[in-house]
């Protein structure tokens, strides 16, 4: 299998999508002021627009649809034709596991970001009664989302690079030990006239 220009282009456009939609939900969390109810004692937390959860969620299922995409191509590292042993097995199975690990990181900083900033505290108690701040996503976790995507991006393509590199090619590999049997047989059939 040689590597897909088309393919690479798809997951890298994928992630980078991704990653700006994670760097802007962590520009644009939200943001919460305690203000007086009007008709009791008590205060209740207002909070800013929540444009970061569906950037967050947005980013989640973009991140979520490359690593489909990739593995669904390979086969999973796990079926289809087996790889040829060697250096490019072994990166193979290490950018494997790397682009995993990393894409389960992002996968779990978006989705927790994303349900915590859309989390909202109503009403916080009486005047003076408790100390509590209005609940609010705590900064840096989509950052960590959005680096986490940076190196799945670069796990992902180095994994598929690798595993191009590793594949035993099917046909290709057997076509040229067909040819080489077939020119001993017409050397063998001249020999005999």
């Amino acid at each position: 299998m040689a590597v897909s220009v088309s393919l690479m282009v798809i997951i890298i456009s994928l992630h980078l999508i991704a990653f700006v939609l994670a760097v802007g939900s962590e520009r644009r969390r939200s943001t919460a002021k305690v203000v007086p109810d009007e008709y009791d004692e008590r205060t209740y937390c207002v909070y800013s627009k929540d444009a970061s959860t569906v950037y967050g969620l947005t980013a989640f299922g973009l991140l979520l649809i490359s690593q489909t995409v990739l593995n669904g191509v390979t086969k999973c590292l796990c079926f289809g034709r087996g790889l040829m042993g060697g250096g490019s097995t072994t990166c193979a199975v290490f950018f494997f596991i790397f682009s995993w690990v990393s894409f389960l990181g992002a996968e779990a900083c978006l989705l927790a970001g994303s349900a915590k900033n859309a989390y909202h505290t109503k009403y916080r108690g009486v005047f003076g009664g408790q100390d509590l701040s209005c609940a609010t996503l705590r900064k840096g976790v989509f950052a960590a989302g959005a680096a986490l995507t940076l190196l799945s991006l670069l796990g992902s393509t180095l994994y598929y690079w690798a595993h191009s590199r590793a594949d035993t090619g099917g046909w290709e590999k057997h076509r040229s030990e067909g040819l080489g049997m077939t020119q001993q047989q017409q050397n063998n059939e001249l020999g005999k006239l």
